[in-house]
């Protein structure tokens, strides 16, 4: 008896087939034959299984790409700018599907959005680029004049740029003010990538496609399962689901440290700590997971202290506070380390920027309702925008900064300029609001009940989440859980909620604070663990 093993050489799958020589079947589980085995034959070079593309690409009479694609894409890498406008001059316009269905041996086929000229201007300018990190500025010069020049006439900043590099002093110095890493860096494999985006997938495959497209399998799997709690990637053999007894539902420990309401929690970002602050003007950091408490901090003399914000490394704390101060507190010896001068209205929020090197306030002080500090609390930038800020948040790439206003509008900032990007108007006035993880979506709760995801692009509600009550009071909402599937938000009667975040399905309704459930955080480090505290004067993890 011949073992079977998959993937095995002995394996019997399609012995018989073999000795009978049966043609393939004219598509592969009803999918395009020549498509499946050209991503095949990509993912088998990307992971250097080039011996086996050969192959495959004999046996089954594909090719990857045809001559002229391929001699493309070797005159870009190896810096044969002639050659590669020869084969751009000489290249067609992608038509419809059916007319794809004969690209693919026709040469060089663009898509249809591209522009000829903008993938000119490209080959020219890392010519360009090229030939003064070799110190030949003459020759440079000749392709910004004659060659450059005639493609950008109406882009005068771009011409004014590319003309400043001529001064450069050295080609490390070129590198650093074009933001460019050399023709024996990646920069031609940068610039492929750009034009391959122009070229019609039919003819250049869009790179590492299989890849792409398990990851999509993935992510898929990962936003259909409810109750999804398991940080490890998914396995590409078996469908996922995760066993809903796993999700968090019981409670672990209460923690009731604080004398009276507890308002925020906040976890660090290396999920080690908890933070949490409230009407007893203090400020406690818990270890996680044992919850002792590390410190106890007298945050403010006269007034509560509402919000909290952890520098990105954690080494930092900012508590925000109704007697009109924000503090910069060293989370290490719990000392303070700064003030921020008194605004003349409480500090209702703070962020952090992407590097840590300042900080951005958000008040009631209608004159200074957004003011950016940096660590030295030397005044950065003020906004003058006339509205008094209630919540902030800033996005994890650092491009985008929320400010909530009493006047149930959210304004949108792009953080590099501080201009405003837009407004949105509410019909209900927002109680928070947060930005996801992948800095995509706003998280925005509401008074009348509602959570709505909000695109940040295209400023369109993608999903409400409906089942908590809203009030007067501010309550927290936030995104969490293993790959940030979940919402999860307080509530006025006192329970936390947990929906789905792409469904919008309610997965947990828990009995958490009488009356009234403030706030919630979700670790980053333990998708099966969140805290929420409350007006019984304690945190619940």
């Amino acid at each position: 008896m011949v073992e079977v093993l998959n993937g095995s050489s002995s394996s019997q799958n399609g012995k018989e087939a073999a000795r009978t020589h049966a043609p393939p079947p004219p598509d592969y589980m009803g999918h395009d034959r020549e498509e499946v085995t050209r991503i095949l034959l990509q993912a088998l070079s990307d992971m250097g299984y080039h011996a086996a593309a050969e192959s495959v690409s004999r046996d089954s009479g594909f090719e990857l790409e045809s001559p002229t694609v391929a001699a493309f894409r070797m005159a870009v890498l190896d810096g044969a700018w002639g050659r590669a406008e020869e084969l751009l001059s000489g290249a067609t316009l992608s038509g419809d599907r059916h007319q794809q269905q004969t690209e693919r041996g026709n040469g060089l086929v663009l898509a249809p959005h591209a522009d000829r000229n903008h993938m000119r201007v490209w080959l020219r300018q890392q010519k360009f680029l090229e030939l003064l990190e070799r110190r030949e500025t003459a020759r440079a010069l000749i392709v910004l004049r004659t060659e450059l020049t005639p493609l950008c006439v109406e882009q005068h900043q771009k011409l004014h740029f590319l003309s400043s590099l001529l001064m450069c002093q050295s080609p490390d110095d070129l590198k650093k003010k074009a933001a460019w890493d050399g023709a024996f860096g990646t920069s031609r494999e940068i610039l492929l990538s750009q034009l391959s985006r122009c070229i019609s997938p039919s003819v250049m495959l869009p790179e590492h496609r299989l890849a792409m497209l398990l990851q999509q399998v993935k992510d898929n799997q990962i936003g259909q399962c409810l109750y999804h709690t398991s940080a490890e990637p998914p396995s590409l053999y078996s469908d996922h689901a995760c066993d809903r007894s796993q999700f968090p539902h019981e409670m672990l420990v209460e923690l009731d440290k604080h004398s009276s309401e507890v308002w925020q929690v906040r976890f660090s970002n290396d999920g080690s700590r908890l933070a949490s602050c409230g009407m007893d003007r203090s400020v406690i950091i818990w270890r996680v997971p044992t919850f002792e408490v590390i410190h106890t901090i007298e945050a403010s003399e006269t007034g509560e202290v509402g919000n909290l914000a952890w520098s990105p490394d954690d080494k930092m704390l900012v508590s925000c506070g109704r007697d009109r101060y924000a503090k910069i507190w060293d989370t290490e010896s719990g000392d303070l380390i700064r003030t921020v001068e008194r605004f003349n209205e409480p500090v209702s929020s703070c962020v952090w920027t992407r590097d840590g090197s300042s900080l951005i306030i958000g008040t009631l002080d209608k004159d200074k309702s957004l003011c950016q500090w940096d660590l030295a609390l030397d005044s950065v930038h003020v906004w003058t925008r006339k509205h008094r800020t209630e919540d902030l948040a800033i996005s994890p790439d650092g491009q985008w900064l929320a400010a909530m206003d009493e006047q149930n509008r959210l304004h949108i900032y792009n953080v590099a300029t501080r201009e405003q990007e837009y407004e949105l108007e509410l019909k209900t006035r927002p109680t928070s609001v947060s930005i996801s993880h992948d800095s995509r979506h706003l998280l925005v709760n509401k008074t009348d009940g509602e959570a709505q995801l909000i695109d940040i692009a295209s400023r369109d509600v993608v999903q409400r989440y409906r089942g908590h009550s809203g009030g007067e009071f501010t309550i927290r909402s936030d995104f969490g859980g293993a790959n940030e599937s979940f919402v999860i938000s307080g509530s006025e009667d006192g329970y936390v909620m947990v929906w789905h975040k792409a469904t919008g399905i309610a997965v947990q309704r828990l009995d958490a604070h009488q009356p009234r459930c403030n706030s919630v955080a979700w670790n980053p480090a333990d998708p099966t663990m969140f805290a929420t505290c409350g007006d019984d004067n304690k945190i619940k993890m």
